[in-house]
């Protein structure tokens, strides 16, 4: 598992349109019963649910979860904090946060530009 400070080392995210819960735990570096347990935390968080309650993620939920793990594991907010700060309700937005997630997405893309040209 990687360290909680490596999250530019997240694997990238795969084209597809969903993604079960042990797929978007080996792509956020985190366990199942920490995705559920976020659930019940985050109202943003909600994967579709379909035959037998079985979760399926999509992209934009991919990278909600990858936000939630840097605000708890690199930025040390409480999951109070880290709530507050998903919902928008932080004065001060965090910009130095969002060129993070620039440059992962863009990093991605890179990725996907290298091997379509392969």
């Amino acid at each position: 598992m990687l360290e909680p400070s490596n999250n530019n080392e997240l694997p990238p995210i795969p084209g597809k349109r969903y993604f079960t819960i042990g797929e978007v735990a080996e792509l956020c570096a985190v366990k199942p019963h920490v995705l559920r347990y976020w659930e019940q935390e985050f109202p943003q968080l909600k994967p579709v649910k379909r035959r037998g309650n079985r979760r399926y993620y999509q992209h934009q939920d991919v990278l909600m979860i990858r936000q939630i793990r840097t605000l708890l594991y690199e930025d040390g907010f409480t999951i109070g904090g880290a709530r507050q700060r998903m919902s928008g309700h932080q004065d001060g937005e965090d910009s130095g946060y969002k060129r993070h997630l620039i440059r992962q997405l863009r990093s991605e893309l890179e990725e996907l530009v290298a091997i379509l040209k392969t």
